[in-house]
């Protein structure tokens, strides 16, 4: 009995792929080398400078506050970020590798855009948490207690985890056509499902739909608390008052810029940006996973005072 030859090229088609080929920076390979050099930087003051701030927040009990707590998976979620992405753009860059198996592939968009998700989730966390400490500052020990902190950070993952555990079938789904070049440092979801040699409606809509609904609600609603952080703290009379509650917000909201804008310009232009050349795309994409995690460590100690002395005391007594 021999088989049709178009059932055996509908089965072979339906199957998945064993890898990828990453291609790294498409129009910039002759670069790849150099761009590895600032590529390999930020990645190790990413990690370097989460850990320092992991070790002193964990170490300093008078930092196991809510505002730091949060500070603290920060750092957790800029880690998983950074490392899940980096390292392998570095192999890329210097051809130690660029293959990676299809179920490597998947776990590494899981965890890519699963910290993503869970450091907005934070960040709108800390939005709430810096409302009720300068609007509500008589209810905020009652509000942010350590069981309802431990709670939103496993609300944060648990959320992530909802958003992103559907793609892995979307994917898994499609057919591939032996299509296993990807013009990238990393698997993303649309990355993935373009090489599909089927409709991806589907998984654009989602991942249209999930991109509104999870980091751009949260902007949206850091952007509400900010706006009556603002009304409240204009309402003070003291000029001090006015001051210290302005410096309580700002490296938040620094890092709340570093981490929204090149996220959703990347976002747009992937999108609706088709002039935008394609290389641009890429590097829009890993900066969103190299800048936040490299620069929130370095906002957060030199705006908070009591971060900075922290740090400070800390390898000061190392260094004894």
């Amino acid at each position: 009995f021999r088989s049709h030859p178009m059932m055996t090229a509908v089965n072979h088609s339906s199957l998945q792929p064993p890898s990828f080929l990453l291609m790294g920076i498409p129009g910039l390979e002759d670069l790849h080398i150099w761009l590895s050099v600032p590529f390999c930087l930020m990645y190790i003051s990413a990690v370097f400078g989460n850990f320092i701030l992991l070790f002193v927040i964990v170490k300093e009990r008078s930092l196991h506050e809510p505002m730091y707590l949060f500070l603290a998976m920060l750092a957790v979620a800029d880690l998983v970020l950074s490392s899940s992405t980096v390292p392998k753009a570095l192999s890329i860059f210097w051809s130690l590798s660029k293959e990676m198996s299809f179920h490597a592939c998947l776990t590494q968009m899981f965890f890519a855009h699963l910290s993503f998700i869970a450091e907005s989730t934070i960040l709108l966390a800390m939005a709430f948490d810096r409302y009720v400490a300068i609007c509500n500052p008589l209810r905020y020990t009652t509000v942010f207690t350590r069981s309802v902190v431990a709670k939103i950070g496993l609300a944060a993952i648990a959320r992530s985890f909802c958003v992103m555990f559907p793609t892995i079938f979307l994917l898994r789904r499609l057919p591939y056509c032996r299509h296993t070049v990807m013009p990238h440092t990393y698997c993303e979801h649309m990355g993935i499902a373009r090489l599909a040699c089927a409709d991806i409606s589907i998984n654009i809509w989602y991942g249209f739909a999930t991109t509104l609904l999870s980091p751009g609600v949260d902007i949206v609603l850091i952007g509400v608390s900010y706006v009556l952080i603002l009304r409240a703290v204009f309402r003070l009379s003291s000029k001090d008052a006015k001051l210290k509650a302005v410096g309580t917000c700002s490296s938040h909201a620094c890092v709340i810029c570093l981490f929204y804008t090149p996220a959703f310009f990347s976002f747009f232009t992937h999108r609706f940006g088709h002039g935008i050349p394609h290389h641009v795309h890429i590097l829009l994409a890993n900066l969103y996973m190299l800048l936040p995690p490299m620069l929130n460590p370095i906002v957060y100690t030199v705006k908070n005072k009591l971060i900075r002395e922290k740090v400070s005391r800390v390898f000061f007594r190392t260094g004894q």
